[in-house]
């Protein structure tokens, strides 16, 4: 009975076990199904992946690892020649090695770095400062001796193994075959700097070019620069390169050829050069002068001279210290500065060309007007000091007209000038002079093709206000009065002007009016000679001339040369009239109180005057500080500048110059 009773009981136990079971084996299938199923969907996902990495992507992915394995280096271009006007080279371009270290073998072997310094000549400091210099690419072999001598490069090559990351690579620096030749108008190149290089990279400047810095390598860099080439490189893992590069050869620039000829630039730097030793010689404190050269018919500038000057050449791979010093110490007069258009001086008596062209102009005088030269001039009802102004030469001449007291530079008739315009304000305004005086270009921008050209400044009441304004310590009085008004009618005063300025005045009055920008670059021209672009004569202004009124003041220009009573006829006497008739006119600028000092000395003529049967083709202009009389200090210069070109004219222009030498 008891084994019956207990059947039903495991029956119910098998079954809940068996149960059991089944319901495991299912839990567990569905555990499989589900990891099966995120495992085929993982499969999938690496699939579908892949293949997106190497059908859709791969162009993608080829690219990148192409990247990783090449580098480019850029190449900087040859600058462009600068030429003369007959097409010989000025500036040119030569070929110099220059020894390069590789950064990544530097920086695991500084005894390489020891070792070439020594080669060298140089302080292992100067390499490393070369080494840390961030603007050049990091992949590029950094340069730390351009123009190394022939000695150095055999020696380099001969012990390759003692100076691992060590190579002679080859790069065009710029060469000045005339030494000093024009070296403030040319301007001179330096390896660009990082703020440089920030601004003019969009436009294709890379780390390693020069920038012309001054002078015309300035004004027309954008021509000169050419176009960077490109190398490129295959670099192991180290980033070293590997195999042979492909290189993109930079595009040379483009030349630009100058008005400048060669031979009166030269005699007249020899002549202005000559002239200040003979001064010093006299115990006169002359360190300084310049002279310009100028074709009143386009504006075209025909020499340049600035004194005392330098050598451009020395900047080329880097200024030394020892020409630092010579061209910034003290002594040195600044040769740095181009005076001819930044050197600001008082015209003297040359600014009586403003004076008599506003007086007859506007009618203040006629050409018959006569006014007594007694020896001096007081302003009526003006009692003490300031009230009387005398001849600077003492002398007096009586009843003159305009074109004599031209000629003779006679100092009473211009101070009755400035007074009587004083006095008719109401009828000619504030300012008669000054407004011809820059329809002349003086006070207004020269507009000349260089940098940095000074705008000088011609008196005037608001001249002294704002002198005043901007410096009330320097300028504690805005006054400008009758006194004032007749120290600027003969040249005085506060009235400043740069030689060039000078120069293009009369090139404005010799041809009858027209007032051209002054321009030393004639044009460019591409390294095969063909013409890119041609610089024509540009118009700043125009003088309307009665012809009744500009031949008494041309006769009186060159009364100045010809007639006895003329200021600087002994300085031309012999001289050929026949071969180049000249009109001119001297200056003699005090610029101190102190009355021991010595003057600025001026001068300014233009042939062939008339008499000839062709306008005038040659401005010169001379400017000498603390020289004494225009006559004696300028003039002997400008008389030989003339006759050289007596025996040596001009020549033609050529814009389509062979292919020059680089």
């Amino acid at each position: 009975m008891a084994a019956a009773a207990s059947s039903p009981l495991k029956r119910i136990d098998d079954e809940e076990r068996e149960q059991q079971r089944r319901s495991q084996k299912v839990h567990i299938s569905l555990r499989l199904t589900v990891l099966g199923v995120i495992i085929l969907g993982l499969f999938s996902i690496m699939i579908v992946r892949l293949w997106s990495l190497q059908v859709l992507q791969s162009s993608k992915y080829k690219a990148e690892a192409a990247n990783i394995s090449t580098r480019k280096v850029p190449i900087s271009p040859p600058r462009g020649l600068i030429l003369a006007r007959n097409g010989s080279v000025v500036v040119g371009d030569k070929v110099e090695a220059v020894v390069t270290l590789n950064r990544q073998v530097a920086a695991t072997d500084q005894g390489v770095v020891a070792r070439l310094a020594a080669e060298l000549g140089v302080t292992v400091s100067q390499i490393n400062a070369d080494l840390n210099n961030q603007q050049d690419s990091i992949y590029e072999p950094v340069p730390v001796e351009v123009g190394a001598p022939e000695s150095t490069i055999v020696y380099l090559a001969e012990h390759k193994a003692d100076f691992p990351g060590v190579a002679v690579s080859f790069v065009a620096e710029r060469t000045y075959p005339l030494g000093d030749f024009a070296a403030q108008a040319l301007g001179y190149v330096a390896d660009i700097t990082a703020g440089e290089l920030k601004q003019l990279s969009k436009y294709g400047y890379i780390a390693s070019d020069v920038i012309g810095q001054s002078g015309l390598e300035a004004e027309y860099e954008r021509y000169l620069h050419g176009r960077p080439g490109m190398e490129t490189l295959q670099v192991d893992a180290y980033g070293d390169p590997v195999g042979t590069p492909k290189i993109n050869p930079p595009v040379i620039g483009n030349n630009v050829v100058l008005n400048l000829d060669v031979g009166l630039q030269d005699e007249v730097q020899r002549a202005l050069s000559a002239q200040l030793t003979t001064l010093r010689s006299q115990n006169l404190p002359v360190n300084s002068g310049a002279a310009v050269v100028m074709d009143p018919q386009n504006g075209a500038v025909l020499a340049m001279v600035s004194l005392p000057t330098y050598n451009p050449s020395w900047w080329v791979g880097g200024i030394s210290e020892a020409h630092y010093k010579a061209i910034t110490s003290a002594s040195s007069s600044d040769p740095l500065l181009n005076r001819a258009i930044q050197g600001l001086y008082t015209p003297g008596s040359t600014f009586k060309l403003a004076t008599a062209t506003a007086a007859l102009q506007d009618g203040l005088i006629s050409t018959s007007t006569i006014i007594s030269d007694i020896g001096g001039f007081t302003i009526p009802g003006c009692t003490g000091s300031g009230c009387r102004f005398v001849n600077g030469d003492g002398v007096y001449l009586g009843p003159i007209d305009v074109q004599t007291a031209i000629s003779a530079s006679d100092d009473v008739f211009f101070y009755t000038l400035g007074y009587r315009f004083w006095q008719a304000r109401q009828q000619y305004g504030d300012m008669p002079i000054q407004k011809v005086a820059a329809a002349y270009g003086w006070g207004v921008s020269p507009g000349v093709d260089l940098p940095g050209a000074a705008q000088g400044q011609v008196d005037s009441p608001a001249l002294r206000s704002l002198q005043h304004q901007l410096a009330p310590k320097a300028f504690p009085y805005n006054y400008y009065g009758v006194g004032d008004n007749i120290n600027m009618a003969f040249g005085q005063g506060e009235t400043l002007i740069t030689p060039l300025q000078l120069a293009n005045a009369f090139a404005t009055f010799a041809n009858g009016g027209t007032r051209y920008a002054p321009q030393l670059a004639a044009g460019i021209v591409s390294p095969t000679g063909k013409l890119v672009k041609r610089f024509t004569p540009k118009v700043l202004g125009h003088i309307s001339f009665n012809p009744a009124i500009y031949q008494t003041i041309l006769a009186g220009f060159e009364g100045a040369v010809t007639s006895s009573v003329g200021t600087s006829y002994y300085t031309f006497r012999g001289y050929p009239y026949s071969k180049l008739p000249l009109a001119g006119k001297t200056g003699t600028a005090t610029t101190s109180n102190n009355p021991l000092a010595q003057p600025t000395g001026l001068f300014v003529a233009f042939g062939p005057a008339t008499g000839s049967t062709s306008a005038p083709r040659y401005v010169v202009a001379v400017v000498i500080p603390h020289a004494g009389y225009g006559a004696s200090a300028a003039a002997p210069v400008a008389r030989q500048i003339f006759q050289y070109l007596i025996n040596h004219p001009v020549g033609p222009l050529d814009l389509h110059p062979q292919t020059a030498k680089r």
